[in-house]
């Protein structure tokens, strides 16, 4: 007998019973339906999260100022007073062959007011080379230059945030004068939208200002002091020896003994990365657990339809043996019926699979991305399912004897 006799018997065998069919059916498309929405949701957050650490800069390495232990409460990483600006610009001086940028960070936190809007907000106080080092854009006006930055200028670039909370849609804020506290800054700039980070922190709701006038004006520090060092590497092959350089810099410049650790930290992007990436594997591996477990449970489903349907055609079998099939004939027609079940439930299962995996996330607005090598992964598994939990009742009903099948009432 030929596979496609096989398999035109098979089909019209479950045919029979259209209830039955659908409900085995569903059982292996709700698991494959689990997995595409699974595997859409990891490879999403995957690309999500290449995106956002992207976002935050080229080649990035950040130095922090050590935490603050000397009291009862830890002020948190970057809250120390031993960094200054004067590092940052020997960084970017003694370590050219190494660094294309660098940036010290002050940051604060105000209200800022125009005409009758105001709208709090944080402030950068940052170099120019912080557009460089964080991939970030001028979509209108320019954005302040080192001599602002030797002269303290009270200049600004505002985020896309600040500048819809504060102006009308149809204004310019270009030369705008802005309150920022108490001290007054000239708008000179638009930066471009970069929308939420991995933290869901809006990364356009800032205003980017020199870090002399924020540490001159807004923090009114009569000291250098930086929250933190942006560093733009040449190459992140140099990563390891970028950060044994600063440390070996920032230690002599902050006459360190042997003994001492350092009063800094450094972090990377790669760290950053391994860290969100860690979360959602394991996020991931959650959801496939979840998927496996329907497929076992609709597997069951399957082999349970199986038996029932093998003791019902007893006779049937009987009848066949009778006028000239094989074991074998009976143990692949079987086979096949169970595969068909799990084929058809697989199909219906990737196409829900990924409407749904569309519509979950443009409902979390969470980036989802289906692979046509998923779908097809997804497919298989379900023939596999089918074929596995299949080959009992296929077996049992290959090894019954045809004389006692005929007597079968």
């Amino acid at each position: 007998m030929s596979i496609l006799t096989v398999f035109r018997v098979a089909l019209k065998s479950l045919s029979r019973n259209p209830v039955r069919f659908f409900l085995s059916c569903l059982g292996i498309g709700i698991g494959i339906a689990a997995v595409i929405l699974a595997m859409a949701i990891g490879q999403g957050a995957k690309m999500m999260m290449i995106k956002q650490i992207s976002s935050m800069g080229n080649n990035l390495m950040m130095v922090f100022p050590e935490r603050r232990s000397g009291s009862p409460v830890s002020g948190g990483m970057g809250q120390g007073q031993n960094m200054t600006a004067g590092d940052a610009e020997a960084v970017r001086r003694e370590l050219a062959h190494l660094v294309q940028g660098v940036s010290p960070s002050v940051r604060t936190s105000s209200q800022v007011i125009y005409a009758a809007r105001n709208w709090s907000t944080s402030i950068q106080g940052v170099s120019p080379d912080i557009l460089s080092i964080s991939n970030w854009t001028i979509t209108d006006g320019r954005f302040f230059t080192d001599s602002d930055v030797v002269a303290a200028a009270r200049v600004c670039a505002i985020g896309s945030t600040v500048r819809n909370n504060l102006f009308d849609e149809s204004e310019n804020p270009l030369g705008k004068i802005i309150r920022i506290g108490n001290m007054t800054f000239k708008v000179i700039g638009v930066l471009g939208s970069k929308g939420a980070n991995n933290w869901g922190q809006d990364q356009d709701d800032c205003i980017m200002a020199p870090y002399s006038a924020v540490q001159r004006y807004l923090r009114r520090s009569k000291f250098n002091n930086i929250n933190m060092m942006n560093i733009s590497l040449v190459s992140m092959d140099d990563l390891e020896e970028a950060k044994r350089e600063v440390s070996a810099l920032l230690r002599q410049r902050h006459h360190l003994a042997e003994t001492q650790d350092d009063d800094f930290e450094t972090r990377d992007t790669t760290e950053i990365m391994n860290t969100i990436g860690s979360v959602t594997s394991i996020v991931g591996v959650l959801l496939l657990i979840f998927s496996i477990i329907t497929l076992i449970v609709g597997g069951i489903g399957i082999m349970n339809i199986m038996l029932v349907s093998v003791t019902e055609r007893i006779r049937e079998i009987g009848l066949r043996m009778a006028i000239g099939a094989t074991p074998r004939n009976i143990l692949s027609q079987f086979i096949l019926e169970a595969t068909v079940l799990s084929g058809v439930g697989g199909a219906a299962g990737v196409a829900v699979g990924v409407i749904a995996s569309y519509v979950v996330g443009a409902a979390a607005g969470w980036p989802v991305l289906v692979s046509t090598g998923s779908a097809c992964c997804a497919f298989a598994i379900s023939a596999l399912v089918g074929l596995f939990f299949g080959f009992y009742p296929a077996y049992r009903a290959s090894r019954l004897n045809p004389i006692d099948c005929l007597r079968y009432e």
